[in-house]
Parts: C-alpha cells; sequence; structure tokens
C-alpha cells in the first residue's frame, strides 16, 4: 500500500487580516499544502514557528513591529529547515538580493493571480519531492534540474502562438500612452496590428497583473474595455 505523502505545512504572514486570508484561502486550494497557521506580527509568527513544525513560511516583508526579512534570519541563524515564500509589493532590487542572500525561495510581488500563486507552490511542492529522494545525485544535470524547477520558465517566456516582436510592440505603446490607458483599437492602430491580435497580447499582459483592465464609458453601445499600466507593471522585459 503507498503510504500518503504528508501535507506541507504553511504560515501565512501578513499584517493585513483580509489579504492574510486571502493567502490562506489559495493555499488551501492548492492541493498538498496545508495552513497551520496565520500571523499578523513579525513577534507571533516566530511565536508559532516555535510552537510547532512548519515547512513554508508565506512571508509579508512589511510588517508593524520588524521587517519580514529579519524572521527568515532568525529562521537560518537557528539552523531551521523552514522555507520561505516572500509575498510582497516591495520591488526594491537591494531587498530582492537581501531575500535570495537569506535563502528565500520565491519572491512573488503582489497583487498577483491565483494561477501564479499556484505555480509557486506546485514548483515548492515538486522541488520539495526531488530533495527528498534518498541517496546522492548522479550528474550535474540532476542538480541542475532541482534548481530548474524552482525557476521555473524564463519570465519574459510568452505562451504558445505570440512572438516576442509583436510583444515588445506592444509593450512599447502601453509605455508611450502611460499614465492613461488604451483600448485593443488604439493599441492596434499605434502597432499596426489587428484588433483581435492587440487584445491576446493586452490580455496576456491583464492575465499576468502586468496591465489594469477597466470599462471605458463615453460612447453609444457597449463600452470598451481600457487597458493601464498596473504598477511597475510593463517595465520589464
Amino acid at each position: 500500500m503507498t503510504t500518503p505523502v504528508p501535507a506541507i505545512r504553511v504560515l501565512v504572514v501578513d499584517d493585513e487580516p483580509l489579504i492574510a486570508d486571502a493567502h490562506s484561502a489559495f493555499t488551501e486550494k492548492v492541493a498538498g499544502f496545508r495552513v497551520v497557521g496565520v500571523a499578523h506580527t513579525a513577534r507571533d509568527a516566530m511565536t508559532q514557528l516555535r510552537a510547532g513544525p512548519v515547512d513554508l513560511v508565506l512571508l509579508d516583508l512589511n510588517l508593524p513591529d520588524k521587517h519580514g526579512l529579519e524572521i527568515a534570519r532568525a529562521l537560518r541563524a537557528a539552523g531551521s529547515g523552514t522555507d520561505v515564500l516572500a509575498v510582497t509589493s516591495n520591488r526594491d532590487i537591494d531587498m530582492v538580493r537581501q531575500a535570495v542572500a537569506l535563502g528565500v525561495t520565491h519572491y512573488l510581488l503582489k497583487p498577483f493571480t491565483f494561477a501564479a500563486f499556484r505555480d509557486k507552490l506546485d514548483r515548492y511542492a515538486q522541488y520539495r519531492r526531488q530533495l527528498s529522494a534518498a541517496g546522492e545525485v548522479a550528474a550535474q544535470h540532476e542538480v541542475d534540474r532541482v534548481f530548474a524547477t524552482l525557476r521555473g520558465a524564463p519570465p519574459d517566456t510568452l505562451p504558445k502562438g505570440l512572438d516576442r516582436s509583436t510583444f515588445d510592440l506592444i509593450l512599447a505603446a502601453l509605455r508611450d500612452a502611460a499614465p492613461a490607458g488604451l483600448s485593443a483599437a488604439e493599441v492596434a492602430g499605434r502597432t499596426g496590428t489587428s484588433r483581435v491580435t492587440a487584445r491576446r497580447y493586452l490580455e496576456h499582459l491583464a492575465d499576468a497583473g502586468r496591465v489594469a483592465r477597466s470599462p471605458r464609458y463615453g460612447g453609444p453601445g457597449r463600452p470598451e474595455v481600457e487597458y493601464r499600466p498596473a504598477p511597475a507593471g510593463i517595465s520589464g522585459p
């Protein structure tokens, strides 16, 4: 009989109760994960980490009593094997560097979609399964596979059917129009693509959290959908 795999125990840390509840609900929807605690301060988080086993901390960095990375630092100083997934709106590149130095497994920027969240947890679960295998790695490619599991696809990888040159044209149009938003028809006019093509790329950007959708009223008939850059959403490649 196959032994059931224990659920990955998760502590959710966020100073906003509604956000913490949302992250807990997201976590419980991913197979193989179980929320064992919720904390709204660094002090409460450390108390819960000392009280019982936790495999993964979903860690907000902007806590009221202490910076979130201090929790990661304390875990490493104690020799703890608990992993940390930073869930934050902090886009400071130095903060990212510090997180990496402290062994933070993932860095997920708010706001994000459930799909992006689930992808991070699924990759983390696969990473744990690979590390739990007994024995030694046989070759370099096995080590590379473990690290690749966490990294996933490159962040600028496009879905099948979308090409890089058109994607870059549409990004440029949105950047040029910022902070104003554009409709799919306006993007098409600026880039020389069809409205249907422009909308496909814009919807991909919206699903990825890089642009925000909103209705545009003012004319007769149904309102147009306007695509407006999200904060720091289209500044990258």
